[in-house]
């Protein structure tokens, strides 16, 4: 298995998700998580995802508004690191526009032939990085802890064979 590079960010202005152990093969994981085209069938959070996934391209995305406003708004990130079966990360710039930066990673860790871990991660960057923190941290964490038991759920179906449910409420 090739070692993973996750960057090392500021504590302060880092979400992370529960970790949640998943009863599945990290392929199995993987294959979910890549599978952009079925996101609305089991991800509550990110409705909607298109990308070719390959490095720099564009992640066009229907977010679930957790602010509790109720609702969806688009984002585009971009892929800035994609490491088969182990990592699939993208990052929002900073532009003219938008002085805001981020980097979600998500990170699938191997136990067993049958079993992995999956958390993610959100860190925000740059001179805003703290106020985006205090404005959005708390329904990033929730908004990413509901992705993390949704795909434990959604990858234990696959691996199972159960036929598809839908994503949890």
């Amino acid at each position: 298995m090739p070692e993973l590079l996750i960057p090392t960010y500021d504590p302060a202005t880092l979400v992370r998700s529960v970790t949640v152990e998943i009863d599945a093969p990290s392929a199995v994981v993987w294959d979910v998580l890549t599978d952009l085209d079925r996101y609305p069938e089991w991800n509550p959070f990110c409705v909607s995802a298109t990308s070719t996934l390959e490095m720099g391209a564009p992640v066009e995305m229907v977010l679930a508004d957790y602010t509790g406003a109720g609702g969806t708004f688009p984002n585009t990130e971009y892929v800035c690191a994609f490491v088969p079966e182990r990592l699939l990360s993208w990052e929002l710039r900073a532009t003219q526009e938008s002085p805001y930066a981020a980097r979600r990673d998500q990170v699938i860790e191997p136990v067993t032939d049958r079993s992995c871990r999956y958390y993610s991660t959100d860190a925000f960057l740059g001179e805003f990085a703290h106020d985006i923190m205090a404005d959005t941290g708390d329904w990033v964490r929730r908004a990413f802890d509901d992705t993390a038991a949704a795909l434990k759920h959604r990858s234990e179906s696959v691996y199972a064979g159960l036929p598809a449910e839908g994503h949890l409420s």
